[in-house]
Formats: structure tokens, C-alpha cells, sequence
């Protein structure tokens, strides 16, 4: 029987063992031979207080919480023992939004810069001073330019509803999502254009017989539930194939690594269906049934032959020809997971269309072990600002570019609009938990775009790099602190016997501090003094959850006496799949002058002398909400390059050298790091972990720990149908630090 051991179970267990211990061996330690009450260590839980409804945001998988607090005073998180999804688990970025919460640089007031941006002086002032300068200066933008002369750059559910004023109700395009334009949209677009429905990353790998990932960190990428479905597949047998070029932690649970020459998936991948087709070793049926173009698409990759694609990317055929079989004996229990962070080397829309093809040729939807749509709670309504006036066009459309970008606008596009002017200036920005400075390419570009601004206004948690360039700087409540969301689902276990789904509105755990205000209060007040006071849709947090709950006949009021979670029935996740069409050859792309069918797309090799720059993420860092946490610091304080063990020795490194790295266009990183010599990396490239190295002093902790990889990507690559960035086409090398 599986143990559940959390920290209070295992002091719990160890006081019991020892109260097990014969009476002889125990009245050596205690004269009485019986503790009759359990030592309670000091820094332990005693005397706590359970708070429900916390719904973390340490990462985007938003597990669901419970806080213990005592005097009103968060002192330990736990995974809330009610979840289908989480269950009692956190990972370490979990437990450690404690330290998030008090971090003691975290914003306290509003501010404003008295100084130069870049190089602020921060001024403390009132919040009505703060409300009504960010009021009057963007309404002079709108009253000067156009809502168009506005642009933002939102991330996280606290940016959710001012987003939702500045784009409906303002007007503006010009939003750019960095989880969009760097991160998944790739992924959804190309998904929609195949099967016509985003991923969702809803792979049933507990059940599946083979799981691939193509260059996935799981592991490394820690998302509760999803590992816990990824970990319940390998113990259920199920073979793990993982194409990367590093030896990853998954890589290294892996079956079959292939460790390939980066920015060539998409060959492997046409490769592999080419394979299948020509030995009749697909899924015949569901490709009659489902598929549409599959002539037009077996006929164009013909020429991708297993050695021709060996060649390409580095790898020998025979692995190739190993992963297609395996794929191809396990059909159509098969797991071919869509990825999360996708965007790459700016060919990244046609990787994604070969894997969902690739999934359509395996018939690997709808069934066990496959892509899956578990099906949701119904009736959660969105709740937006109304629709303005305003009948302008995109700067995509204006443009006409980019016809499968996801929702917003193209990152490059709104940086070089307010670069040179053209086709409009822009001249106000609002830059809500986003860091462009250490999400979007090339940093000087969009120190460029904010240097020109007529008013910059950022709102945070902490103080992060874009934060020094802002003119009014607002301190946001955390996710332990607010209402703000309602995250629904179903068990992360689809083999369940009975099948549930799960309704959890995010609760404050705490009250805020100091100074610190929600988005709901910040976002009305500004509008109220732009003019739209009377287009506000809710006045308080509590408010916007009532009504997003008011479609399934919940209110907050009986899910707070649910210990934060409503649990209901739920429905089959097996799909009938008698609707479902896979576009082999696209009839819509083809009309937008795009690759109808998924085409390889080479990308740049490294210059002589050179390496390419991968990075990823570490299992215990989340960007900017765990760069100055002093937990995860002390478990990872820094970011070491991977480099291969030949390559250390042709340059004369060893393990643990100091470098700093210089790219292509010798761009050279600001702070040093140390050196990891492995083979378990391709020699025609290197690693960093993301979201190291912050510029800014008032990240005590973090400031200047690591490299900030950002910082050396300054060669754009951008996907011709989406418009996101490709952020692997940059190349360094590695020069001793003096």
C-alpha cells in the first residue's frame, strides 16, 4: 500500500516507530521510559490554522492549496487534500510561495520615478496621486493617437481583467502575451489548423503504451499532476521515447534517447510518417475515416527517407526506423505529447503540424493511452469589459502577415511600430506581470520601444527588470492574497473507475499587506479616470467570482464551505471521434501562400567557433517568481552551462570553470556562471537554465546570479505564420573569466 508522507506524516510516523520501541531500549533516553506527548520542534505547525482556496501560481499548472496560517501569518502551503488534480502534492516552487509572499523586496507602495528609466529614483507616493497619473497620461495618449497609440504586455490571471479593458473596451491591439508569442501559441495554432481544437497538453500518458516527447523536460518542467499521469505511464510499462540534444531528466528515464542536431525535428518527424505510410504500418482505418488530404500529404514527404533524414539531423536511420516501429506497435495507444514551451528556432508552426499528424497517422485520439479532451465542468462564464466603438485594424492585418497568429498581436511587430512610428506611434505602455526585459528577444530593442514612450506604467509583485523602467510602478497583491480566477478540470487519473470534475475559484489565504491592491481595484480606478466609469462590469474580486460561477448554480459563498473545491460528477474522457477531421494537406493554409502540408524548414548551423544556446527550465526556479526566493536559491543558485565533455577539453575547460558567454553578434553576458562538463549534450551546443541574472539591485537575492540568457539572444527568428519568436537560433561561445 502507498504511503502519502508528507513532512507532518513523517514526524508523525517517526514518533509512533518510537513509541513501538521496547520499554528497555527506551528508558535509557527518559528515565520514565514514556514520552507521553510528541516533541513539537520549534518552527513546527502547532497551533495553526487551516485557510482553503489557494490556487498557487508558482507555475501555470495552478495547483490547488491549502494554507497554514497562524496569527495571520502564511507559515507552511499544502496541496489541499480535497483535490482530484494535485491531490496533498506541491512541488518545491509550490511550498516555497511562503517565501514569495514575505520576500521583503517585494513592492509595498506605489512609486514613481523621479530618475531616469533604466536608472529610476524611486519616489514614494499616494495611491490617488499613482491612480490619477496613470489615469490622466494614458487618456492623453488615447485623446492624442488613438486607443492604437496604447500597448501591452499582460501575463498571469492578475492581468486577465485590464487586459480585458484595454483591448474591448479601449480598443487597443497592440497585446502581446509572452505565454502567446513565446511560449505555447505556436502549439494551439498549428493544432487548431490540424484537427481543429488547441492541444491543451491533453495526453493520457498513465494509460499509454509508448509515450514521446520531442524535446519535453519532464521533470525538469514540473507540473503536479502532469508528472503524476507521466510517472503512473512508466510504471505502467509504458515505453518512453525522448528526442533532444541534451540528456535530459526525462532523457534519462527514457527507453530511447535521440539525441538530435537541434532545429531538425521536424525532418525526423516527416521521416517517421513517410516510414509508416510507405510500409502500410498507420492507422488505415482511422486515416480513411478521420483524415482529409492524406494523398496530397503521403505524396509531399515522399522524399523524406529515413536516410535522408539520418543526415539531417545527425542521427543514424536505424534509430529512426526503431522509433517508428515502436510507434507503430503500440498504435493507437500513444501518447504524442504536444509540448508547452514550443518556440523555438522560428519553424516551430510546421513541427507542431507533423507531430498532430503524426498522432492522426497513429489514430492515437480519443482512446486510451492517446490525446484526450477530458471533459470540464460546463457553465463557467467569462466575465469582460463591453465592447468599445472602435473599429480599427490590427498592425497583423494591416500588415497582412502572420494569418495563424494566436490571439493578440506579434511581439516584433509592436516593438517595431513603436520603434519607428510606423504605421502609428505608440506612445503609452502597460506592463502587467510580464518582464519583457527576460521574455522577448533582443532586450535593447525593447529598452529601444520603452525609451520612447510618452508613459510607462508597470504593475508587480516584485521588482523585476522591465519594473526599472517604468515612470508609475504599482505593487500588485500575489496569487495567496486575492480572488481572481476559477480553475476547472477533471482527475488528472482518466482510468479512474468513476469519473470527476472539479470547480475551485482561487481564495486569498491571507490578507494583503502594506500597500498592496488587487487588479479589479487598480484597473476601475484608472478607468474611471479615462472616462469609462461606466462600462466597469464588477467592483470587487468577489463580485467577478460570484458571476463567473453563476452559470453552474455555484456561488463562492458554498464552495468556501467546500474547503475551497466543488467536486461533481463527470463524463467518459473517451471521445467519440465520429466528427473529428485530421488535415493531412490544409486547404486553408495553402489559400494563405503557407506550406499546406508539414514542411521542413533548416535553420542556421553554428558558426565556427560557435555553439548553439538551448535553455530550459529548472525544476526549482519560475522566472521571475522564484529568482529571488531564498529557498529555491538555496537549492539552485545559479545557472551552470552544460558543455559536452569533448568539447570542455578541446576549449581547455573543466567542471566548474568560471565563463562568460559571447554570442554571435558578441553580445557578451553581463555576469559570469560556472561550467557543468557532460556528455549528455550535443558538442554543437550548450545549456542554460532561464530566468537567472537580474539586473535589477532591488532583487537583493537574485541580482546578478547566473547569466541571463535573454540577454545573448539578440538574432530574431520569427515564425512566418504565427509571428512568435524562435529563440534557439542565437550561437556563443565560452570565454574564461579572468
Amino acid at each position: 500500500m502507498a504511503t502519502n508522507l508528507t513532512r507532518r506524516n513523517f514526524l508523525k510516523a517517526a514518533s509512533l516507530a518510537a513509541a513501538s520501541v521496547p520499554l528497555s531500549k527506551v528508558a535509557a533516553r527518559a528515565q520514565s521510559g514514556v514520552v507521553k506527548a510528541p516533541l513539537v520542534a520549534p518552527g513546527s505547525f502547532k497551533n495553526t490554522q487551516t485557510a482553503v482556496g489557494g490556487v498557487c501560481e508558482m507555475c501555470f499548472w495552478r495547483c490547488q492549496l491549502v494554507g497554514k496560517v497562524r496569527d495571520g501569518r502564511l507559515v507552511k502551503l499544502e496541496g489541499n487534500p480535497k483535490s482530484i488534480d494535485n491531490g496533498v502534492s506541491l512541488c518545491a516552487r509550490g511550498n516555497a510561495g511562503v517565501a514569495y509572499l514575505y520576500d521583503p523586496d517585494r513592492l509595498k507602495y506605489p512609486l514613481k520615478n523621479v530618475g531616469k528609466r533604466g536608472a529610476p529614483k524611486w519616489q514614494r507616493i499616494s495611491w490617488e496621486e499613482a491612480l490619477d497619473t496613470c489615469g490622466s497620461k494614458l487618456k492623453a495618449v488615447v485623446d492624442t493617437y488613438g486607443a492604437k497609440g496604447i500597448a501591452m504586455f499582460p501575463h498571469g490571471s492578475t492581468a486577465t481583467y485590464p487586459m480585458s479593458f484595454l483591448e474591448n473596451t479601449v480598443g487597443t491591439h497592440n497585446v502581446s502575451e509572452a505565454s502567446f508569442f513565446q511560449c505555447r501559441g505556436i502549439r494551439d495554432t498549428a493544432y487548431i489548423a490540424t484537427i481543429e481544437s488547441p492541444p491543451n497538453e491533453d495526453v493520457d500518458m498513465a494509460n499509454a503504451k509508448v509515450i514521446f516527447l520531442v524535446g519535453n523536460h519532464f521533470g525538469e518542467n514540473i507540473h503536479v499532476s502532469h508528472i503524476k499521469q507521466y510517472l503512473k505511464g512508466l510504471e505502467n510499462g509504458a515505453k518512453l521515447i525522448v528526442v533532444d540534444p541534451r540528456y535530459s531528466a526525462a532523457a534519462a528515464k527514457s527507453h530511447v534517447w535521440v539525441p538530435i542536431r537541434p532545429g531538425t525535428d521536424t525532418a525526423m518527424l516527416l521521416a517517421i510518417m513517410n516510414y509508416l505510410i510507405q510500409n502500410k504500418k498507420y492507422n488505415v482505418d482511422f486515416v480513411d475515416e478521420h483524415g482529409e488530404g492524406f494523398e496530397q500529404m503521403a505524396e509531399g514527404i515522399k522524399e523524406w527517407t529515413l536516410e535522408k533524414a539520418a543526415a539531417e539531423c545527425d542521427i543514424p536511420a536505424a534509430q529512426i526506423k526503431e522509433v517508428a516501429d515502436l510507434l507503430a506497435a503500440n498504435m493507437p495507444n500513444v501518447a504524442v505529447h504536444p509540448g508547452r514551451h514550443v518556440s523555438w528556432y522560428g519553424n516551430d508552426f510546421q513541427r507542431e503540424r507533423a507531430l498532430a499528424c503524426l498522432t492522426g497517422l497513429l489514430g492515437a485520439f480519443g482512446v486510451k493511452g492517446s490525446f484526450v479532451h477530458p471533459k470540464g465542468p460546463k457553465g463557467i462564464k467569462k466575465v469582460a469589459w463591453p465592447e468599445g466603438e472602435h473599429k480599427e485594424e490590427s498592425l497583423r492585418e494591416m500588415f497582412d502577415v502572420h494569418h495563424f497568429s494566436p490571439p493578440g498581436t506579434p511581439t516584433d511587430l509592436i516593438r517595431d511600430a513603436a520603434i519607428t512610428g510606423k504605421p502609428y506611434p505608440i506612445k503609452g505602455c502597460v506592463i502587467w506581470g510580464q518582464n519583457p526585459i527576460q521574455t522577448i528577444p533582443n532586450q535593447e530593442k525593447t529598452i529601444k520601444m520603452l525609451e520612447q514612450m510618452d508613459f510607462v506604467m508597470c504593475v508587480d509583485v516584485m521588482p523585476t527588470d522591465i519594473t526599472m523602467y517604468a515612470d508609475i510602478l504599482l505593487p500588485d497583491t500575489s496569487y495567496l492574497e486575492r480572488y481572481d480566477l476559477v480553475k476547472t478540470g477533471t482527475q488528472w487519473d482518466l482510468s479512474a473507475e468513476k469519473q470527476q470534475q472539479y470547480i475551485a475559484p482561487r481564495m486569498p489565504l491571507v490578507a494583503p499587506g502594506f500597500e498592496r491592491k488587487e487588479s479589479i481595484y487598480i484597473t476601475n480606478e484608472i478607468a474611471k479616470r479615462m472616462g469609462y466609469g461606466d462600462k466597469i462590469p464588477v467592483q470587487t474580486q468577489e463580485e467577478l467570482i460570484d458571476k463567473m460561477l453563476a452559470g453552474a448554480n455555484l456561488t463562492l459563498a458554498q464552495i468556501k464551505a467546500e474547503d475551497g473545491i466543488h467536486l461533481q460528477d463527470g463524463e467518459d474522457p473517451y471521445e467519440d471521434m465520429d466528427d473529428m477531421t485530421v488535415y493531412f494537406f490544409s486547404e486553408e493554409l495553402e489559400e494563405e501562400d503557407y506550406p499546406p502540408i508539414p514542411t521542413y524548414i533548416p535553420v542556421e548551423r553554428a558558426p565556427e567557433g560557435f555553439q548553439r544556446l538551448l535553455y530550459g527550465r529548472t525544476p526549482l526556479h519560475t522566472f521571475n517568481r522564484t529568482q529571488n526566493n531564498p529557498w529555491l536559491i538555496a537549492a539552485c543558485p545559479s545557472n551552470p552551462v552544460w558543455v559536452n565533455d569533448k568539447l570542455a577539453a578541446r576549449l581547455g575547460l573543466k567542471e566548474g570553470d568560471t565563463v562568460k558567454l559571447v554570442n554571435q553578434d558578441g553580445v557578451t553576458s553581463r555576469t559570469t556562471t560556472t561550467v557543468k562538463v557532460t556528455p549528455g549534450i550535443r558538442e554543437d551546443c550548450v545549456y542554460l537554465y532561464h530566468g537567472f541574472g537580474s539586473r535589477n539591485p532591488e532583487m537583493t537575492a537574485g541580482y546578478n546570479k547566473g547569466v541571463d540568457d535573454q540577454s545573448l539572444i539578440t538574432k530574431l527568428a520569427v515564425d512566418p505564420e504565427t509571428g512568435a519568436h524562435g529563440m534557439r537560433n542565437n550561437f556563443v561561445k565560452l570565454v574564461k573569466a579572468s
